[in-house]
């Protein structure tokens, strides 16, 4: 879809936030005064802004892949059914136009509910719905939003026709068009807070998004925008922001705080670049930082340059958390001036969902249970992915099967169609269950709850020996001699279960003893010693075959073919044209992990 900045621009550069008189009310503080006279006691105001991030989808309490109310060890919630209850209860605290709302990205990928107005019924199609999260979000009175990475999964045209439904902006000032270098979308938002003194509080908010959508989203971005830096462009922004007025700038960004990139070298921006503008850049009051699924209620960075701290916070994912700014400001030299700011998180299971969101979206929600219920196919014998982290298991051998037999399908009549196919899959939950008897399509769904899609790429076995140990690097150093906990076995330097890939079709050990780099042993094909040279088809996700995960040599490998349907619908595609799983046509224990030569479990 081409890009039409005239019309996406000017819908929501300036976004006026509602006015109040309320809101003043800290102690006096005496001012200096003529002798003689009483000192005047100093103007104040107090404002609150909320926040979310990555909420992925979440509307309801509901887990679309269990089918069954969500809950986790921690006994967390989730869902904007819940943060509207949570937002309620603060606007009747501090009053309704003494708050903002706004959202750090990821909104509209993650669950059942957003993949179904997507693509089962989308939100593009003639005469469509509106999307959930828009509906809730519009309903729950956003303000603003930066865009996330996963906004970008399902192409340019979901992405504007969500942006369309919005009843506030949606914000990247990093996000531009590809050919004019200039935003694709609002940079900013501009809120007036009325006081009790006269003079309005202009608050900016700065929407940040991620550049690694360059690489991770590739195929719907490429040619039609680019991404650079949040360092970069917040220096660019935030003073032309001051220099517009504003009193308060507070910049929501989809990017994490540590200062790491899971893209390594091929990008020369910062994946989680959200402390580095803090620090970096000055003028900033608050960062409502999205991406890494943290929680972090209050962090504060200084400024480098002006010594000033900037207070930092993530709310937990998917309306786990709510963020609250509070924020103090004194009338000093004719205008308003942060005396003090603080973060802190609120819990949404404290609350109950809101009933007026339950009622907005039940239909909606009745919808997708009932698509994700469809009967599908059938299993022989239940398979689970409990132990897929430190053990093969059939349930991801069927991951790898579905995925080879798709690319020797698409490759048949071609030049590679003689060469052999392998294939990564990762435990992307540990809790995903196919079980014997009727299959769902939400079983099969919730074995692969991303919206990869699959490419083949061209490899060699030196270069799959190298992507194997890069791979055993998820593994904590145990010595021979140690016990195994399979708790604390995994993981090692923060590594997700989604970075750890086991390959298909080749035959391996992993010594845990050894340290990382050198853990990988006794890699074979088809019973042989695996040669340097021999040449493989590489069936590979678009995450990792862009360079998600910074796993060497796949993202420059050639590709071969790449399909733009997800991975998971091929898996459903799949069970419905065979009819039947059974393990025993694909399951085998190809991997194992050892110590010493002694296997561990």
């Amino acid at each position: 879809m081409p890009l039409n900045r005239r019309k996406f621009l000017k819908k929501s550069a300036v976004t006026g936030a509602g006015v109040a008189v309320a809101g003043a009310a800290a102690a006096p503080a005496a001012q200096a005064a003529p002798a003689g006279r009483p000192a005047k006691p100093a103007k104040r105001y107090a404002f609150t802004v909320l926040g979310t991030t990555d909420l992925h989808g979440n509307v309801f309490n509901w887990d679309y892949f269990t089918d069954g109310e969500f809950d986790d060890k921690a006994h967390n919630d989730v869902g904007l059914a819940k943060i509207s209850t949570l937002v309620n209860q603060v606007r009747a605290e501090k009053g309704r136009r003494n708050t903002l709302l706004i959202d750090a990205g990821d909104t509209i990928q993650g669950t059942q509910l957003s993949y179904y107005y997507a693509k089962v019924d989308p939100i593009t199609a003639k005469g469509g719905p509106v999307h959930p999260m828009a509906q809730a979000m519009n309903a729950i009175g956003y303000d603003a939003a930066a865009l996330g990475n996963h906004e970008f999964n399902y192409g340019i045209p979901v992405l504007r026709k969500f942006q369309e439904q919005c009843r506030f902006p949606l914000l990247g000032a990093n996000a531009l068009d590809a050919v004019t270098l200039r935003p694709a979308f609002p940079p900013y938002s501009m809120h007036c807070l009325r006081t009790p003194h006269g003079r309005d509080v202009k608050v900016a908010v700065l929407g940040l998004t991620n550049p690694g959508i360059a690489i991770w989203d590739k195929a719907n971005v490429q040619g039609k925008m680019t991404f650079p830096g949040l360092e970069e462009q917040a220096a660019k922004w935030v003073p032309k922001l001051r220099s517009m007025g504003a009193d308060v700038v507070i910049v929501s960004a989809h990017s994490g705080s540590s200062g790491t990139s899971s893209y390594g070298d091929q990008l020369p921006y910062v994946e989680n670049a959200a402390a580095l503008v803090a620090e970096q850049v000055p003028g900033i009051d608050a960062i409502l930082v999205g991406h890494a699924h943290s929680e972090i209620p209050e962090y504060f960075v200084t400024n480098k340059e002006t010594g000033e701290r900037v207070v930092l916070s993530e709310p937990l994912k998917w309306g786990q958390r709510l963020t609250l700014f509070d924020f103090e400001l004194v009338w000093e030299k004719g205008r308003w001036a942060v005396e003090k700011v603080g973060a802190r998180v609120l819990n949404s299971n404290a609350v109950e969902e809101d009933p007026r969101i339950v009622k907005l979206l039940g239909d909606e929600h009745e919808k997708v249970v009932a698509y994700v219920n469809q009967v599908v196919g059938t299993n022989a014998v239940e398979m689970r992915s409990a132990e897929a982290p430190y053990k093969d298991v059939p349930i991801i051998d069927l991951i790898n099967h579905i995925q080879a037999d798709t690319v020797r399908e698409a490759l048949a009549g071609t030049e590679y169609a003689a060469l052999p196919v392998l294939s990564q899959a990762a435990a992307f939950s540990r809790t995903a269950v196919i079980p014997a008897g009727e299959v769902t399509i939400r079983d099969v769904a919730g074995l692969y709850v991303f919206e990869n899609t699959l490419e083949a790429r061209l490899m060699t076995g030196a270069q799959m020996k190298a992507y194997l140990e890069f791979s055993a690097n998820y593994y904590v150093q145990t010595a021979p001699d140690a016990v195994v906990d399979p708790a604390a076995l995994t993981n090692a330097n923060g590594t997700p279960d989604y970075n750890y890939d086991v390959v298909g079709g080749l035959t391996y050990e992993i010594d845990i003893a050894k340290a990382a780099g050198s853990r990988v042993s006794n890699v074979r094909f088809e019973g042989a010693p695996l040669a340097d040279d021999r040449q493989f088809v590489f069936a590979v996700n678009n995450y990792r075959a862009n360079g998600g995960g910074n796993f060497p040599h796949v993202a420059s490998a050639k590709v071969l073919w790449a399909n733009s349907d997800e991975i998971r619908n091929t898996m459903i595609a799949w069970v419905k044209a065979k009819g039947s799983i059974d393990p025993a046509e694909f399951a085998s224990v190809d991997w194992k992990l050892t110590r010493n030569g002694t296997p561990v479990f």
